[in-house]
């Protein structure tokens, strides 16, 4: 799979058939809409292409507005999001930066730029509620007319369900949110996971019997946060029992930097620079902050002790 960051050169432009969104977390009904593209694409002769956009457009308003907690919570990261798109068979994504200038794109301008000039769309499909251009003012009607004007075929997908609930990375966030893991893979159609590269850390967590692998997260506000049960792919050639904190530090940091900490249970390798994958069992609390050091070991070691039970691994009495 190609990846460009903006339009692609004049060079590298092919016809394609293209489908528009954020796909925050490539859900069940996302992979239905990317089957539809393949299949559309197979069937013109070009190749299957998708438009995302980085920043979220929610979290670009939330930004500029100054109210970061309009901010959506965001599933996956832009290398979990690419590597699912990958999976489903799409042959190039172009992720463009929102930013002012495409936030003040009018629909006319987006359809001529974007989809006739910059990607030769031959065939498009988006949800039935696909909004675009400065302030949503284009609909699929809009869509669906330029298309014909520009020679370029439209369809629209309807919602997906899920036991009557509608498959959205809504209904994701909202799972995670609650710790429902099964729930939330059975909307996503596979375990929940955040991958990233280790990094250095500040190495508390050795000083105190618990080193940890740690995951920079580059959004402020991930779907979820807490002290979880957790396997680390990626280290050995099975997945890992760990125990993980997803959050802000509170009791050793200010900085609101998002960390993910994972403490693998035996092992002692080292791992700086791997690129692993932190699939999520169980929540086991919320983040809390603590009085001293103490009293966050004593947490933290009650923490390691349910996480082995729940993976029945023998503890010291």
């Amino acid at each position: 799979m190609k990846v460009f960051r903006g339009l692609p050169n004049a060079q590298a432009r092919r016809p394609c058939a293209l489908t528009i969104g954020n796909f925050d977390g490539v859900h069940r009904g996302h992979r239905m809409l990317l089957s539809r593209v393949i299949e559309a694409a197979r069937g013109l002769g070009v190749e299957s292409a998708v438009m995302t956009f980085e920043p979220h457009p929610r979290e670009y308003f939330a930004h500029v507005s100054g109210d970061e907690s309009q901010a959506p919570r965001r599933v996956a990261n832009l290398r979990d999001k690419l590597q699912a798109l990958d999976a489903a068979g799409i042959d190039r994504v172009i992720v463009e930066h929102f930013n002012a200038r495409f936030a003040a794109m009018s629909p006319q301008d987006f359809v001529r730029t974007l989809l006739v000039s910059g990607l030769h769309v031959k065939w498009l499909i988006v949800g039935d509620d696909f909004r675009f251009g400065a302030k949503r003012a284009g609909d699929f009607s809009m869509l669906a007319e330029a298309g014909k004007r520009h020679g370029f075929a439209v369809e629209s997908m309807q919602t997906v369900l899920h036991e009557d609930e509608r498959i959205s990375s809504s209904a994701v966030r909202s799972a995670l949110h609650d710790g429902e893991f099964v729930r939330a893979s059975e909307l996503l159609g596979y375990p929940y996971t955040i991958s990233g590269r280790v990094q250095h850390g500040r190495k508390l967590g050795r000083t105190i019997g618990f080193p940890t692998l740690n995951l920079r997260i580059a959004h402020k506000r991930p779907a979820l946060t807490g002290i979880f049960v957790v396997r680390v792919h990626g280290l050995a050639p099975t997945a890992l029992p760990a125990v993980a904190s997803l959050g802000v530090r509170p009791t050793v940091e200010d900085n609101g930097r998002v960390l993910l900490e994972v403490h693998v249970f035996d092992y002692a390798a080292d791992c700086y620079g791997k690129l692993v994958r932190i699939e999520f069992l169980s929540k086991l609390r919320d983040e809390e902050k603590y009085d001293d050091l103490e009293t966050l070991t004593t947490a933290i070691a009650n923490d390691a002790r349910v996480a082995k039970q729940f993976f029945e691994i023998p503890t010291l009495s």
